[in-house]
């Protein structure tokens, strides 16, 4: 194996100069940074650098083999969905965050690879959100704060993949032949009710019509890059099937509850309901109802017009 460092730009010459027979293809960006030119440069990463990639595995005589990292979130998530997603499921509605569309592109051009090298074996991995003891995204961030902003009346079923898990599927993927479409998710579900009590955290919930004051809040908490994607899963949840990933490749993933009790068992410190914590739950609590009754009477630069 040899490891060089490049871009997507650079691809095209480096899979010819390397003769490339097996492409993995994982630069996939699930938030926008703005530091890296938020959403326009998580799409010049998402979807252009995937179209530049498949242009490079194109003109590779020798590829064999290719992989690309997807996610659940090709799914969607809204009122319409299914109790469970199977690979065939199409989504109900077209995703409203800017990740799920950025998903459904990627996918389309790896269809449409396939269909210019049918002989490339070509794997798509849809993971659940990835979580362990040291995994650092949106998610275990929200999850980590000691303050965890929910929606009023919704307790969605989530679903989780060892980081672990995760590269044992993908190490497969490389070294045996699965072409195809797989969701990668450990078994079960937890509510997110459930996720926050295990957690130790304590729940906020604000009205679904509050939505963006919801992630104004998580961003005040300290969660900085939580975004619609992460809101329509927190809303209505998402669970998928994974007897086809079990069956092809005769590895289970641990599952949804083990996955969640080590994040829980390595970010234990603070969990505990202080009295400063829960002063600070109230506070949050408070201020978020001041902002949603504002934002509802038209006078958002005036909240303490809000009856009490």
């Amino acid at each position: 194996m040899e490891r060089i460092r490049a871009d997507a730009r650079a691809a095209t010459e480096a899979i010819a100069d390397l003769g490339a027979e097996a492409l993995v293809h994982l630069a996939v960006t699930s938030v926008p940074d703005a530091e890296h030119g938020g959403r326009s440069g998580m799409k010049e990463q998402n979807v252009i650098g995937t179209m530049q990639v498949l242009a490079a595995a194109q003109g590779a005589p020798k590829l064999r083999k290719l992989v690309v990292r997807s996610s659940t979130a090709a799914y969607g998530a809204s009122f319409r969905d299914p109790a469970v997603f199977t690979e065939d499921t199409e989504p109900r509605a077209v995703p409203r965050g800017p990740f799920a569309r950025d998903i459904l592109d990627i996918e389309g051009y790896v269809r449409g690879f396939r269909r210019r090298r049918p002989e490339v074996a070509a794997t798509v991995l849809r993971f659940a959100p990835m979580i362990s003891s040291s995994a650092e995204t949106s998610l275990t961030r929200y999850f980590a704060q000691p303050v965890v902003p929910t929606v009023l009346g919704r307790d969605a079923r989530l679903q989780f993949v060892h980081v672990d898990d995760a590269l044992e599927v993908l190490h497969r993927s490389v070294t045996e032949n699965h072409p195809g479409t797989f969701n990668v998710a450990g078994s079960g579900v937890l509510m997110l009710s459930q996720a926050v009590r295990r957690a130790g955290r304590v729940a906020v919930p604000l009205p679904e019509s509050g939505l963006s004051t919801a992630a104004s809040l998580a961003r005040y908490l300290g969660v900085e890059q939580i975004g619609l994607d992460q809101i329509d899963l927190f809303v209505h949840g998402r669970v998928v099937d994974t007897s086809r990933l079990i069956r092809e490749f005769g590895f289970t993933p641990r599952s949804t509850a083990t996955a969640f009790e080590e994040f829980i068992q390595a970010h234990a410190a603070g969990s505990s309901l202080t009295a400063d914590r829960l002063a600070a739950a109230e506070h949050a609590i408070l201020d978020g109802i001041r902002r949603v009754r504002a934002a509802a009477e038209g006078d958002p630069a005036h909240p303490a017009k809000s009856r009490a």
